[in-house]
């Protein structure tokens, strides 16, 4: 599929910046679902290729994708997907309790009647949704992730920074990263529904430790479930590659 089309001008060029616009969302949703292979490179003349559209807007959503620490970059030979580890997992759920943690505080401190509306209605929105996919059970839904991140979002929305709101965005994106990779059957029963809204009932009672707790457990629980599928993806990997050199 060539992306971008429909952003030709009458004389055949298109908007630089509205192409590396389509390819850097493109890109960006298929680096966060897993759908391109871990510490593979990017050429730009793939990317060109794949996403239709020319070098000069593609290096700019290359560039721009970097800078966000979804890709790599090797002086003067071009751009990686950044790898996943077991490591990394836990940094990242560590600093996303950190900050998540003083968001929501301040958000609860300074919490009015229409945050309040808000997120009744998102949890009730996302209660009501399917986590998985009814053509594809084994994926998740995407409009219930859609839902399950305005949940997350309208939680923190109040803590009158939006550079805070920002970095957790982003540290959200990664995580999603990892939760897609790990898909495909949970071993750790759990029920996601009630875990929101616990986090919601103590969030509305303005009770900032059980909120923030149930929130830290919320987080911890999907990181130790991606954490052992992950560690299952590599005990396979491992096992393919000695059956490949028994042959």
């Amino acid at each position: 599929m060539t992306y971008g089309a429909a952003n030709l001008n009458d004389d055949g060029t298109g908007s630089k910046s509205t192409l590396a616009s389509t390819v850097y969302q493109r890109l960006r949703e298929d680096l966060l679902s897993g759908a391109l292979e871990t510490e593979s490179k990017l050429r730009v003349e793939w990317v060109v290729s794949k996403y239709g559209a020319g070098a000069s807007p593609v290096r700019e959503a290359l560039n721009r994708l970097a800078s966000e620490g979804l890709l790599g970059r090797h002086d003067q030979r071009g751009f990686f997907i950044m790898p996943v580890s077991a490591a990394e997992l836990e940094e990242l759920t560590r600093t996303r309790c950190w900050l998540e943690e003083r968001a929501l505080r301040e958000s609860i401190a300074h919490r009015t009647a229409e945050w309040e509306e808000q997120l009744v209605l998102a949890l009730h929105r996302l209660g009501r949704a399917s986590r998985l996919s009814q053509q594809d059970p084994s994926s998740i839904d995407p409009d219930w992730e859609k839902l399950h991140r305005t949940f997350h979002r309208v939680l923190i929305s109040a803590c009158r920074s939006h550079w805070l709101v920002g970095f957790c965005d982003q540290l959200s994106d990664h995580a999603y990263r990892y939760r897609q990779m790990a898909n495909g059957g949970e071993s750790v029963p759990r029920d996601g529904s009630a875990e929101h809204r616990l986090i919601a009932e103590y969030a509305l009672d303005g009770n900032a430790d059980g909120a923030v707790q149930a929130l830290i457990d919320h987080y911890q629980l999907t990181a130790s479930i991606c954490m052992e599928r992950f560690k299952q993806g590599e005990v396979s990997k491992v096992a393919a590659s000695a059956a490949r050199a028994r042959r």
